[in-house]
């Protein structure tokens, strides 16, 4: 064994990342005449490890404004929209144990790109993207080099102490309870 060390420890095991485009058809009650806004909210999600996957599953709400009646009056529709993000991972260490802590980073929160009037006039049919990246944590072994003389560094060198330089900038007249003459 030597020189070095097999430690145990928890790191990135595996990572994924997926970007998803979809599109949602959302009949509103009146026949629109044109589309005014459309945006994304209330995204909620959760992850879990299934296999050599990981599954995002959430939802959100698309929000809708449009006109009708020849644009004269304006109303705006929403639809809750759940889905099922399946993330492919690829693994650095294959071997390793008690891998089912997921970390999500959403990288792109679900954006309306286009919302337009479907050809027969009387839906909507909204583009949205959203992306997300995965890292699995897993307990790894890794190998270390040990110095077995020591480690040669001091606490003193890192610099702890306060510099004269940082007390010209201090304001004297800002104490706190002194007293007015």
């Amino acid at each position: 064994m030597g020189d070095y060390r097999e430690i145990i420890t928890k790191a990135v095991v595996a990572k994924g990342r997926k970007f998803t485009q979809s599109n949602h058809t959302i009949n509103p009650a009146h026949r629109p005449s044109s589309i005014l806004g459309a945006w994304v909210i209330n995204h909620k999600y959760k992850a879990k490890k299934v296999g050599k996957t990981v599954e995002v599953t959430g939802s959100y709400e698309n929000n809708i404004w449009y006109s009708f009646d020849d644009n004269t009056k304006t109303e705006v529709v929403t639809e809750k929209v759940t889905y099922c993000d399946v993330i492919k991972l690829k693994y650095r260490d294959p071997d390793c144990l008690d891998d089912h802590d997921v970390l999500v980073e959403v990288l792109q929160q679900p954006n309306c790109i286009e919302a337009v009037i479907s050809p027969n006039g009387n839906k909507i049919i909204v583009h949205v993207e959203r992306e997300f990246q995965v890292e699995v944590i897993g307990e790894t072994k890794v190998c270390v080099v040990i110095h077995p003389g020591g480690c040669e560094c001091h606490d003193d060198e890192w610099g702890h102490g306060i510099d004269d330089d940082e007390f010209e900038d201090l304001n004297p007249d800002f104490l706190l309870g002194a007293e007015e003459e």
